[in-house]
């Protein structure tokens, strides 16, 4: 059946590869654009983009969404009925087995699945003069823009086989203008005097080729600093460039003249036509509206509540629902202060950074008889106070089978009057985790539950004034969690409760800011005695030490309970079995260090610092950059606090043994648009933790190798550390290095793909003599421990998230004795994995 399934799929691909079997007799399908400037073909993106007609879009060089489309036929039947007469045969045949009801129903899944296969893929793109003309226009005022004003642009169709054809576009570009002497007219002494602030960066430079681009960039800058200085009536039609006289054809050369208007005309409601003198305006009443409606009217009479606060008007319809001194402070406009883009953008910026209002609009309108004053009006519709969120998600890995879990969520807006945000989550998730062989039988026989209480708060709260180190423009937040979590039936059982005080704000729109200043985590384990029925391979290891230490090849250590605890710290105090067995001893060694790490309590006092660039614009740019780095330190205080230590010479803390630690994690990414169709992107880190005052490290702040977000062509901590493969359920280590490069691609419809290599491990770099020599990191020499993973993945985008399915094949394998490369290289080997949205 299988196999009957693969050569189907193979008929129907094959059945739609003919590219023109769409393409009618009088019909040329585009193959390909040539620009040639000045007898050189070139790939410029710039002309490309001008071009309107471009041939079908490609993943890797097949036309895939255009197969897809042949798949379909526009001239099939478009009802049951023409599709019964069409085929008759087929109509009739279901029809007299079962109904017509059947046939119908037949004949519509037939037009829906040609309809899909039509709206899904991509026509054939038919050579068409008209928008070869419309190209050859725009190639032509491309280069005017750029001084080429004696440009000309021809176009030639080629034949490229049956049904097919190429397009070149010829250009003689001729010799570039470039500009001679500029000047600059003003007539407005206020204008002047802005100018002369700015005339020496001028765009315009003489000597220099004619170009559009400078132009628009000179009239912008120009705009921009009018507009900051209080010019609040100036736009582009306050000024023009002008030739002083025609290009000269023999000197290519022409002079430029700047001219920057007095006045503006406008209209007034009775369409009379007035002039408006530039002035530096300032700014006379800010009036505040809090609870503005659409389907009300902006009339101040309507807001009968007015509560002043440093000259700012806060208006409503009843009693003022937000504290006027909070809500001050993201506003950046004063009564007295000159008009200022810059001050109007901020304040709407940070007005919207709040998540209380739905829409933020900002208005001036010129005082009546005073043309140097603007009254400022800002209209704030609030967003509902309470909300209700739900999130799931599906995860699976090696250590549960599959997973479902769902997040749901209670939000309180504005909850004490200065735009705070209050949040009571409710976290659920529900494992089949066959590890535990008790369990193994059950499906979804794991759960964990847990609740989060956060406030957010659109300031810095800290004492000392500490506040004031960060400015307002900056959008500060303060953010206050406190949850807790158990488990049952995963791992351990562990039970968690966190505690946190974040401080984050925005140096510039590129550049974050976060400070951790008290992020404290206490991890309880509640299920010791059961650690090797959970982690059986550690007991598989741990047996067979015991039959060797024993002498019996049928001994049977139990478990569970304390007894395989009591024999491991046997074994290690045994200076005889050290010596007779040294391997054995080691192993010993190691899975007691392991025990302890795992089944250890602990309380995990953190400070951190972060610091995170991205210069993407919005979700829709695939050009741009990412780089985080975090610093955190770990019980750095705890010896002020506390002196105790336990038996194993561990401090603590009520008790509770403290993690110490310092760590350091950096993250970068890069992602260039290659075309309309595809995406490349790179992705790498690195990252340490050191353990210091002879405390170990916590499971949960160690680092693991492998997962759908990870290298995917190995399972959740399956993979390292180093040069080891110990077939346990978990491998962890003290340093991480990852990367990893992705061409994303268009395939059909909503329907995207994915071609990646991930390489990277985990080492150990405590000095621990628990750890093995395979795990440890040697400098450059461990770079050979690097393991390689390359595959391919699906992604279906749902608009909302992206569901992905990601195929990884293992291409180095760092711990085999011989043939590293492409050993296991084969689907048998070949791990699946399941995530939303992007790996990075």
């Amino acid at each position: 059946m299988k196999k009957f399934g693969i050569l189907l799929i193979l008929t129907l691909f094959f059945y739609s590869c003919n590219s023109v079997k769409r393409v009618k007799e009088n019909e040329q399908l585009l193959t390909k654009n040539t620009v040639i400037v000045n007898g050189e073909k070139t790939s410029d993106p710039k002309l490309d983009e001008l071009v309107v007609q471009k041939p079908n879009s490609k993943t890797l060089g097949i036309p895939l969404s255009l197969y897809f489309y042949n798949l379909g036929n526009k001239e099939r039947p478009k009802t049951p009925s023409e599709w019964g007469k069409k085929r008759p045969k087929t109509y009739n045949f279901i029809k007299s087995i079962f109904s017509e009801k059947q046939s119908i129903s037949y004949a519509n899944s037939m037009i829906g699945l040609n309809n899909w296969f039509l709206r899904n893929g991509e026509a054939p793109v038919i050579i068409d003069p008209t928008k070869i003309r419309k190209t050859e226009k725009n190639l032509n005022a491309y280069f005017k823009t750029q001084g080429y004003f004696q440009a000309r642009v021809r176009s030639l169709r080629d034949t490229s086989g049956q049904k097919r054809g190429t397009v070149r576009y010829i250009i003689e570009s001729g010799n570039p203008t470039f500009l001679d002497t500029i000047k600059t007219e003003i007539n407005s002494p206020v204008l002047d005097s802005l100018y002369q602030e700015i005339k020496n960066g001028s765009y315009l430079k003489s000597g220099e080729q004619y170009k559009d681009d400078h132009f628009i960039k000179e009239a912008e800058r120009i705009i921009k600093h009018f507009r900051n200085h209080g010019v609040y009536h100036f736009s582009e039609r306050g000024l023009g460039f002008y030739e002083l006289d025609s290009t000269n054809t023999s000197t290519y050369r022409t002079n430029v003249n700047l001219v920057i208007f007095d006045s503006e005309r406008t209209s007034d409601k009775n369409g009379n036509s007035t002039q408006i003198k530039y002035n530096i305006q300032k700014l006379r009443h800010i009036n505040l509206f809090t609870d503005y409606n659409f389907n009300l009217a902006k009339e101040d009479s309507l807001y009968q509540n007015v509560t002043s606060y440093n000259n700012i008007n806060f208006r409503s319809f009843g009693k003022l629902k937000y504290n006027a001194k909070l809500l001050s402070e993201s506003i950046f406009l004063r009564s007295g202060g000159v008009y200022a883009d810059t001050l109007r953008n901020l304040t709407r910026r940070h007005l919207k950074s709040l998540r209380n209002f739905k829409t933020v609009t900002i208005q001036y309108k010129t005082v009546e008889e005073k043309d140097d004053e603007l009254d400022v009006h800002i209209f704030l519709t609030p967003i509902e106070k309470y909300t209700l969120g739900l999130e799931t998600e599906l995860t699976h890995s090696n250590i549960r089978d599959l997973g479902v879990s769902g997040k749901f969520s209670i939000i309180n807006r504005n909850t004490f009057k200065g735009a705070e945000i209050f949040k009571l989550s409710f976290l659920g998730s529900f494992f089949n985790a066959s590890q535990d062989a008790n369990q193994a039988g059950n499906f979804f026989n794991s759960w964990e539950i847990g609740s989060d209480l956060s406030l957010e708060v659109p300031r810095f709260l800290a004492p000392f004034n500490l506040s004031k180190l960060v400015p307002k423009k900056m959008s500060p937040r303060t953010m206050f969690t406190l949850g807790t979590s158990i488990q049952k039936n995963i791992g351990l059982d562990r039970q968690t409760v966190t505690a946190l005080i974040d401080y984050k704000w925005n140096y510039n729109r590129k550049k974050t800011i976060q400070l951790e200043a008290f992020n404290t985590q206490y991890v309880r384990n509640l299920r010791i005695g059961t650690y090797f029925q959970i982690y059986n391979s550690e007991y598989q290891k741990l047996n067979q030490i015991a039959q060797t230490y024993n002498n019996d090849t049928d001994f049977v250590l139990p478990n569970f309970g304390q007894e395989p605890v009591d024999l491991m710290t046997e074994i290690l105090n045994n200076t005889d079995f050290r010596i007779s067995n040294p391997q054995e001893y080691q192993d010993n060694l190691n899975i007691l260090d392991r025990y302890n790490i795992i089944t250890s309590d602990f309380l995990i006092p953190t400070i951190a610092y972060s610091f995170t660039y991205n210069n993407q614009t919005d979700y829709r740019d695939n050009n741009f950059s990412f780089f985080k780095i975090r610093v955190a330190n770990s019980g750095n205080i705890v010896p002020l606090i506390s002196k105790t230590r336990n038996i194993n010479n561990k401090r603590t803390l009520f008790n509770i043994p403290v993690a110490q630690y310092f760590k350091v994690d950096t993250e970068y990414k890069k992602f260039w648009d290659i075309d309309n169709n595809s995406v490349f992107g790179f992705r790498s880190f690195l990252g340490a933790i050191i353990p210091y005052d002879n405390a170990a490290i916590p499971f949960t702040k160690s680092y693991f190798a492998g997962g759908s977000n990870d290298i995917r062509a190995w399972q959740t901590y399956d993979l390292g550390p180093g040069t080891r493969n110990s077939g346990l359920e978990y491998n962890i280590g003290s340093l991480k290095f990852l990367t990893s490069v992705e061409y994303r691609f268009d395939m059909f419809g909503s329907l995207k793909g994915a071609l990646f290599v991930d390489a990277g491990n985990i080492w150990d770099i405590t000095n621990s003599i628990f750890a093995e020599s395979q795990a440890k990191f040697s400098g450059l020499q461990s770079l050979k421990d690097i393991a390689i993973g390359a595959g391919f993945g699906l992604r279906y985008d749902f608009s909302f998230l992206v569901f992905r399915l990601d195929l990884g094949f293992k291409m180095h394998e760092p711990y085999l004795a011989e043939n590293k490369w492409f050993q296991n290289y084969n689907f048998s080997n070949a791990v699946y994995n399941i995530g939303i949205n992007y790996p990075f």
